[in-house]
């Protein structure tokens, strides 16, 4: 599971920057600049929650056997996919009732967090 996660988190983070770039030299002058704040509001949530996920698949190196964990890094997963990934179609394509998606990307981001505190709440360190 560890490998999953510290994979994902390395083609993700690879992504937003990739796509942070792509912003700040392709889309400044083809986009709005309310747009261009959404697709960059994508980015941000795109590299902190990459770097969650990094989190989550070191955790999960030395905790391999708490699924709650597993959920975290898959929700974590799916709330870049929702949130991100539909404020830049959004940002694209210029197609407003994709931001009805982007909540359910934010809602998938906090029950990741919710997950991960409560894995660690869970977790014995024996000190």
């Amino acid at each position: 599971m560890f490998k999953l996660f510290i994979t994902l988190a390395g083609i993700n983070g690879f992504l937003a920057v990739s796509l942070g770039a792509f912003a700040a030299h392709a889309l400044r002058e083809r986009i709005s600049p309310e747009l261009l704040t959404t697709f960059q509001t994508g980015v941000q949530y795109h590299m902190y929650h990459s770097l969650a996920l990094f989190g989550v698949g070191l955790l999960a190196l030395n905790f391999p056997n708490v699924n709650l964990l597993k959920i975290s890094g898959y929700l974590f997963m799916v709330g870049i996919i929702l949130f991100s990934g539909s404020l830049y179609v959004l940002s694209l394509s210029g197609i407003r009732w994709l931001g009805a998606i982007t909540p359910l990307g934010g809602v998938a981001f906090l029950a990741a967090w919710g997950c991960l505190v409560w894995a660690m709440a869970t977790i014995e360190t024996g000190s």
